[in-house]
């Protein structure tokens, strides 16, 4: 299975299991995904919702042949579910991230409560290298974390960024040896599983309502241009010289 689902102490593990694709998401994974926080979502033993990947890989975002060839349209597409369903967890939700977090591996982050990350754990959005804008909120999300002039920078560069930068900017909670990664994420959902699980709703509720009707409608517009951008000629540019392992060229376009 490509992603691994499994309860354990009050804990409901997501884990990315395609370490020879990079931990790239395709539509099934997606959905298994969103079905799985759903499940937790209603399941009253669990507590917590934790991600996690493998040492050399949290994800490299979206596989890119299964997301272009895919024919629904993106609103429709079980990524959608799995956006919806984790924007609006109510359960603290943890991401134990090591290797790569790029794309929506990245974006996925921003919707997360707590982040802990490995040394030289590197990110990044290239969105706008392919052709492409932000999505999963990011648009919106970004500059209200770190402030405007930093997530411009990371939006329109699309450059990669490192564990070390990422905390100095406020983006993640922790560094850690990549050997106490897993071993502190699950002590500290643990630490979350015996405090009052309404207490922990509230509170993660209220700390998100100035902001959850502004983000999903910046989701919805993000999707509506997204789409859009799929099919424009930059796109094809950007997919086709990734996939002829080439530089692309944008100069001919306006």
């Amino acid at each position: 299975m490509d992603i691994l689902a499994s309860k354990q102490n009050g804990i409901l593990t997501i884990e990315f299991n395609r370490p020879d694709k990079k931990n790239s998401i395709t539509s099934s994974m997606y959905q298994m995904m969103a079905d799985a926080i759903k499940d937790g979502e209603a399941d009253s033993s669990v507590r917590v919702i934790l991600f996690r990947g493998k040492p050399e890989v949290f994800s490299a975002g979206n596989d890119l042949d299964d997301f272009l060839n895919a024919r629904e349209d993106l609103a429709e597409r079980p990524v959608a579910q799995f956006l919806r369903n984790l924007s609006m967890a109510s359960k603290p939700v943890i991401a134990a991230v090591s290797g790569m977090a790029i794309g929506i591996g990245m974006t996925m982050l921003l919707h997360c409560d707590q982040i802990y990350a490995a040394e030289h754990t590197k990110f990044s959005m290239p969105f706008a290298k392919l052709g492409l804008c932000p999505e999963f909120g990011s648009s919106k999300l970004l500059p209200e974390m770190i402030g405007y002039p930093r997530a411009a920078e990371l939006l329109l560069f699309g450059e990669s960024f490192f564990a070390e930068q990422a905390f100095e900017m406020g983006l993640i909670n922790k560094i850690l040896p990549a050997a106490d990664l897993l071993p502190y994420a699950y002590a500290q959902a643990a630490k979350l599983v015996v405090l009052p699980a309404s207490s922990l709703r509230t509170t993660k509720r209220l700390m998100k309502a100035r902001l959850t009707e502004s983000v999903v409608a910046q989701m919805f517009e993000e999707n509506t241009y997204f789409s859009a951008m799929l099919q424009s000629p930059e796109a094809k540019e950007a997919f086709t010289a990734f996939f002829e392992r080439r530089k692309p060229d944008f100069s001919k376009f306006r």
